[in-house]
């Protein structure tokens, strides 16, 4: 075919120019219009507006999403590893017992034939944490308030630090402070609290010395700093402009720390105590050195006595035979679950007071 001539306007002399093509087929004007670089690649010419360009398969952010999801992973596998040993080793223990071994008070093991139990190990353990608690959170709660609130910054940061050292104290320099230390006053206390308010159950008579009162408070003291710390940072992370509007209505310090650091703060600080909850429950040396390793359920906290399971697994694994050993690993499965349900019923409420905040704001 022959040559087409277009004519178009130039915009400098109002003329004329004619524009020379030659025709081609379908297409080749589009090629003709790629600029020089990667053929089929929209964006590589002085143009732009192209897309971005093509991730690379192995890159570094699916190599770190494959190394965070490989740690998740794992610690589900650490878990599930532990549980399946624990119920492998407790069953052949379990089904050797003669007695039941969520009812029975006793711990006899190595008897033929065996005969243990849990249930006063298991009630040992829940009232000492808790009562540790009750001993530890108010004092930890206070000190947080005064180190974020009331002290002087260079004051409270020097505080804060000591008690944080409190943490690093090993837990079998506690137990031997309190049973060569502190048994002698808690005793005096015991005595105390059974002439004045022995008509409280728990207030019982004695004798008293090793006790489930004196592991208790050696083991608030250990709390102490895990909550505190915790709950401190928790109070600071208050956003001013709630803390400025409310002293702007006129409320006094404490009406402020009421109405805008401990609502914001509760879900932290039940976390807190969730976790020294987690820690009082597990503690091992210390309460072993201050109780008295008796095996039955009671109320009395002054009288010498109390276990925890924590406690009876250092005390009798020496002594277990292969059945022992078992029961042994039987009551640290029920520790396990019991540790299980406490770290999964304060995520619980954590996630429904997170949704109530979120809705109400």
């Amino acid at each position: 075919m022959g040559d087409t001539q277009h004519r178009s306007a130039h915009a400098g002399t109002g003329g004329t120019t004619v524009a020379t093509s030659h025709e081609g087929p379908a297409g080749a004007s589009a090629r003709a219009a790629e600029p020089s670089g990667t053929p089929g690649t929209p964006g590589n010419g002085l143009g732009g507006g192209g897309g971005l360009p093509r991730a690379r398969a192995f890159g570094a952010e699916r190599a770190f999403r494959g190394l965070t999801l490989a740690a998740g992973t794992a610690v589900l596998v650490v878990i599930a590893a532990i549980a399946i040993f624990l119920i492998a080793k407790a069953v052949p223990a379990l089904r050797a017992n003669s007695e039941s071994f969520w009812t029975f008070e006793g711990w006899f093991p190595n008897d033929d034939p065996p005969k243990f139990g849990i249930g006063a190990l298991a009630f040992g353990t829940v009232l000492t944490a808790l009562l540790a608690l009750l001993i530890a959170v108010p004092v930890a709660l206070g000190i947080a308030l005064y180190l974020s609130h009331y002290a002087p910054r260079r004051l409270g940061n020097g505080l804060g630090f000591v008690i944080d050292l409190l943490a690093a104290v090993p837990s079998v320099v506690f137990g031997l402070w309190g049973r060569d230390f502190f048994q002698r006053p808690v005793a005096d206390l015991s005595a105390w609290l059974h002439t004045y308010f022995g008509w409280i159950p728990i207030f019982g008579e004695g004798p008293y010395g090793t006790s489930i009162l004196l592991g208790s408070v050696v083991l608030a003291i250990m709390v102490l700093p895990i909550v505190t710390s915790l709950s401190r940072e928790v109070f600071r992370q208050t956003p001013t402009a709630n803390e400025e509007a409310a002293l702007a209505l006129g409320a006094t310090r404490w009406e402020m720390i009421r109405t805008s650091v401990l609502p914001y703060g509760r879900p932290g600080v039940i976390a807190a105590v969730m976790l020294g909850l987690g820690r009082a429950l597990g503690e091992t040396i210390a309460l072993a050195l201050t109780l008295g390793s008796t095996y039955a359920i009671s109320f009395n906290i002054l009288q010498t006595g109390g276990n925890t399971i924590a406690a009876n697994i250092a005390n009798r694994f020496a002594e277990a035979n292969d059945t022992g050993r078992g029961a042994l690993i039987a009551s640290g499965l029920v520790l396990f679950a019991i540790t299980l349900i406490v770290n999964i019923t304060a995520r619980a409420i954590i996630y429904r007071r997170r949704e109530f905040t979120e809705s109400a704001a």
